[in-house]
């Protein structure tokens, strides 16, 4: 080290170098405030709930157009191929709908990953955090849980749902193109009936917790709003269970045939 003229020591670095080390810890501009705003808690969980509600939008949107089923077999179809024809001329077929679809892997994998990160940093702090009574630590348990494991089951039924319905794999007597076909020779197998019920189950007590605790995630949390919240859940949860159970019965009872 030399002794620089204002009598304080240098470590033997120019000006430039003092001027261009930056302390790791320190935030610097948007871009490391965004960083550290999404790997935290808070960061986290919005996205959590962003995400999640863009798949409730796309959940809703799914099921109303496979509600077309009951209208005709010609309308169910045709719905089928304006959403590979979306765009008309003036891109190429099906890649507005391809857009769509990498749009919604993407959303499904930043919820997946927020998810699995805040079970992770929850289980880490497992026994530090002081409820102030046992049916609050239960309640809070219990919503954990049955997050989690909704959220693993509509996991695997998606990719099951993705080898029925788009790819074929699953179904024997898929026919690419043919929605209605496809639809009733799928859930004519009762094994499979049942599947897609107690995957919808699950999917309700998901869309349950998920929309109620979303909006606390959000910073919506007042005590007022505690019962438009909840209804609001259980509400959605309602449609989107009876909507999408109601196409598997009707097949099942010979109303879609």
């Amino acid at each position: 080290m030399t002794a620089t003229a204002s009598g304080q020591r240098s470590n033997g670095h120019g000006p430039d170098d003092q001027r261009h080390r930056v302390d790791p810890n320190q935030r610097h501009g948007w871009r490391a405030w965004l960083g550290g705003f999404f790997s935290s808690d808070i960061g986290m969980k919005w996205m959590m709930a962003l995400t999640g509600i863009g798949l409730l939008v796309y959940v809703l949107a799914h099921m109303v157009g496979n509600l077309k089923v009951f209208i005709s077999a010609e309308e169910i179809d045709l719905y089928g191929e304006a959403l590979r024809d979306l765009g008309g001329h003036l891109v190429p077929r099906t890649s507005i709908l391809w857009l769509l679809r990498i749009g919604l892997i993407v959303t499904f994998a930043i919820h997946i990953w927020t998810a699995a990160v805040l079970t992770k940093r929850n289980i880490d702090a497992r026994g530090k955090i002081r409820y102030h009574n046992k049916r609050q630590w239960l309640a809070a348990n219990y919503a954990s849980r049955t997050m989690r494991w909704t959220g693993v089951i509509v996991l695997l039924f998606l990719a099951y749902h993705l080898a029925d319905l788009t790819w074929g794999l699953a179904n024997p007597d898929f026919v690419r193109g043919e929605v209605h076909r496809n639809l009733v020779a799928s859930f004519e197998r009762l094994p499979v009936a049942a599947l897609y019920l107690i995957a919808q189950v699950a999917l309700a007590f998901h869309i349950y917790h998920g929309a109620w605790s979303l909006f606390q995630s959000i910073g919506i949390a007042n005590e007022r709003f505690n019962d438009w919240r909840r209804a609001f859940a259980i509400v959605f949860a309602l449609v989107i269970l009876i909507g999408n159970s109601s196409i598997v019965l009707a097949v099942q009872f010979g109303i879609i045939s």
